[in-house]
């Protein structure tokens, strides 16, 4: 990726299938000797509030999804700040106690702004309280996080989990065995699962055979679950995917396993996936697709104005998505 910094911690080789969180009690393990943002006191003792640098910590940078996240982010700080501007890209592979690490070697580089995706809401709240208090700005994209983030910036999750499993309700008539492929417990993930199960409850012949196995968000980790499903379950008419990637690893199982008697939606608007739609024998029926380019350039411009000054009138900030289907894929640009 031009000009960016990948950061690569003791498992930053294993991009996927890494641990989500520390493995007692699910809590980022932290320096508890206090980091002061200098950069910071001397912003605040100068007045200079310019965009010097910026830092992404991103849950799996195999996903292409955060690919272009991190391309955005890159392109929109040095838009902002000019061409010097330090930008650092840096995948956490979920796993909860290397992103601690890099936010904490953020802070103590003096960044100005670090863009956050978080690999477990509420266990990353340590590190985000002490990188507030040394006056650090933390903006949370894509999904939320706690202990005191200045903004946070996503798709409409509970949207996406509700327009695609309405699609999988009218298009079953309100009767068959829906699966759905889970992923990391993050909360953009749980809010899509919600807002699925949110409408399926509305159809007492719609039957959830399964909403527990993690496919981690990956195509492989789609291939590997949805195996196992098809196994387990000789009719199944739906597939709910919590994203692409593992919706697109579950055309795969199908494929493999030669059944064709299910359709999948998934989330994202990936570009494969709208390849996928647009094909005449594809299983892939439809996603909600999600703006990440957007919510890049958001997050970053929401994290200078903050480095300015300015007030923002809502510290959340949710951007709607749309369905895609094989009626209007022909239209859809994607990314």
């Amino acid at each position: 990726m031009k000009r960016i910094t990948l950061i690569v911690g003791i498992l930053g080789l294993a991009i996927v299938g890494c641990t989500n969180g520390s493995p007692n009690d699910n809590t980022a393990n932290i320096d508890t000797k206090p980091v002061t943002n200098t950069s910071a006191e001397s912003k605040t003792a100068t007045g200079d509030a310019k965009l010097r640098s910026v830092a992404f910590t991103v849950g799996d940078l195999s996903n292409p999804f955060f690919v272009v996240m991190g391309k955005a982010v890159e392109a929109e700080a040095k838009r902002i700040g000019g061409k010097d501007t330090k930008v650092t890209i840096a995948s956490s592979a979920y796993d909860l106690n290397q992103q601690a690490n890099q936010i904490e070697n953020f802070t103590a580089a003096n960044t100005d702004v670090i863009i956050l995706n978080a690999a477990d809401k509420t266990g990353i709240r340590p590190i985000v309280q002490k990188a507030k208090q040394a006056g650090t700005i933390i903006v949370a994209v894509d999904t939320g996080a706690e202990g005191g983030v200045d903004a946070t910036i996503t798709t409409n999750n509970v949207q996406a989990g509700e327009v695609s499993c309405q699609y999988i309700a009218d298009r079953l008539k309100g009767k068959g065995n829906v699966v759905i492929v889970n992923g990391p417990p993050v909360d953009s993930v749980i809010q899509r699962v919600s807002g699925c199960e949110n409408v399926l409850s509305k159809y007492p012949d719609i039957k959830i055979l399964s909403k527990n196995q993690n496919a981690e968000g990956s195509r492989d980790g789609g291939l590997r679950v949805m195996s196992d499903l098809l196994t387990t379950f000789p009719k199944i008419d739906a597939v709910f995917a919590i994203n692409d990637p593992s919706g697109l690893g579950a055309e795969l199982a199908a494929k493999q396993a030669q059944r064709k008697d299910f359709f999948i939606v998934g989330v994202d608007g990936a570009p494969d996936a709208i390849t996928a739609i647009a094909a005449k024998d594809s299983l892939y029926a439809a996603t909600a697709t999600q703006n990440p380019r957007g919510m890049a350039q958001k997050a970053v411009q929401v994290g200078n104005d903050i480095l300015n000054g300015k007030k923002l009138k809502s510290s959340t900030i949710l951007i709607p998505v749309k369905l895609i289907t094989k009626e209007n894929v022909s239209t859809e640009k994607g990314w």
